[in-house]
């Protein structure tokens, strides 16, 4: 019988898990460090304008991931899971630290600005690849009754990462000076992610490929263009992957990358302290995302997905009220209670998303959607709201954001097929 507790598996988590953790480590650090990068980059005489400047590099990164995920899903589904996973992490250790050694616009001017838009692209392509590959991939390696579980530990390695790099953010800006954290304490941040990307890359090498990749390999069934004919036979199946893909994203780039500018910039609290509170709020969040996932092997998927979004599209109003109080107990609870509702629809979705679609299409038709709402709602989550509140001067613009999100996608979810119990689409 096999368990989570066999080895193979266990390694097979691990290798989906880490590349994820680096990845997202990278990418995200980026969204924490903004109103630093702003100042070195992006300088200007209202902070309101360099911060503006720097979140459209953020979703610039965003814009590139479509195509990352037809070159990697195209990749995966012609090649193998195995050969784009390591592809991905390899391009954004790369990006990576070439960001941490880049000269500030002090030193080359616009140049600075150039460069840093260009490497955000690389790490949009890389990323646009790596967590829906990584899905794909421990969904089809896990037992059929623990799809969901082993299926969240992609998201649960890509939290893992931003959490990661919110406490590394907490941490330079909590004990560094001002100058100190200029000079080179940024820089430090970035860097951190090489060790992570050797190892990474390693594990991935050797890791083994996915009995259903291997099953349609041997029979020659391989598709010739995954995303032509994902166009042609789940049509349906591909719009409700961007419908539930576009909640995922503006709740989790409002919620746990942007409330940390949100916290400094407009409430005044210091940048080291809303660190702080993200990053406890993130423990939360993955702490429950393997829990509601396990619970949905249980009773099903399509329950846990319907009640999270009902809490959201409740309490996004109430919870952002006691945010804008500006007291800080007050701001932790609610943020936390945002961590444990985004839970039960982060933790649950990525599996589902993967049930919709058969082997020879799965990877390029998760990973096309998936990126699509990312780039169109995702990396520019932090931009629209950021622009909505110096517009219109209301601190509840980002609950309407996420409300108006969370309708749409209980639209969705109350016509999906409840795919917990049913074998993985061949």
């Amino acid at each position: 019988m096999i368990t989570i507790y066999n080895k193979n598996l266990i390694r097979t988590i691990t290798a989906g898990a880490i590349g994820n953790v680096l990845e997202w480590y990278d990418f995200a650090l980026y969204g924490y460090l903004a109103p630093i990068i702003a100042d070195l980059f992006f300088p200007s005489d209202d902070p309101a304008i360099s911060l503006i400047k720097t979140f459209g590099v953020f979703a610039a990164g965003f814009f590139m991931r479509p195509l990352g995920s037809l070159v990697f899903g195209h990749i995966g589904d012609k090649f193998g899971r195995k050969q784009a996973l390591a592809l991905s992490i390899l391009v954004m250790a790369i990006a990576t630290t070439l960001i941490g050694l880049l000269p500030t616009y002090q030193q080359i001017g616009i140049w600075a600005a150039v460069l840093l838009t260009i490497l955000r692209l690389f790490q949009g392509l890389s990323v646009g690849g790596e967590y829906t590959t990584s899905v794909s991939f421990l969904v089809e390696h896990a037992p059929p009754n623990r799809r969901g579980l082993i299926g969240s530990f992609g998201l649960f390695g890509a939290v893992l990462g931003i959490l990661l790099g919110s406490a590394v953010g907490a941490v330079i800006t909590g004990f560094m000076d001002k100058e100190s954290l200029y000079s080179f304490g940024w820089r430090l941040a970035f860097l951190v992610g090489i060790p992570l990307g050797i190892l990474g890359f390693y594990i991935r090498r050797k890791i083994e490929e996915t009995p259903g990749f291997k099953e349609i390999e041997e029979a020659e069934e391989i598709a010739r263009f995954p995303l032509l004919e994902t166009l042609k036979i789940a049509p349906k199946e591909f719009l409700k992957n961007v419908g539930l893909s576009t909640l995922q994203a503006v709740s989790f780039y409002v919620l746990f990358v942007y409330l940390t500018t949100y916290y400094s910039k407009i409430l005044g609290i210091p940048f080291s302290k809303a660190l702080t509170i993200n990053t406890i709020s993130m423990v939360v969040l993955v702490i429950f995302i393997p829990i509601m996932a396990f619970l949905s092997d249980l009773i099903g998927r399509k329950k846990i997905i319907i009640s999270s979004i009902l809490m959201l599209v409740i309490l996004a109003y109430p919870l952002f009220l006691l945010i804008s109080s500006g007291d800080i107990s007050k701001i932790l609870i609610a943020h936390m209670t945002f961590a444990f509702i985004t839970s039960g629809f982060m933790g649950t979705v990525p599996t589902v998303l993967v049930e919709m679609f058969p082997t020879k299409i799965r990877n390029t038709a998760y990973s096309v959607g998936y990126n699509l709402a990312l780039a169109l709602f995702g990396g520019t989550a932090p931009l629209v709201v950021t622009y909505l509140i110096k517009t219109t001067g209301d601190l509840m613009a980002p609950a309407y954001y996420l409300i108006a999100a969370a309708l749409l996608a209980l639209f969705i979810a109350l016509t999906l097929k409840e795919t917990a119990f049913e074998p993985l689409k061949k």
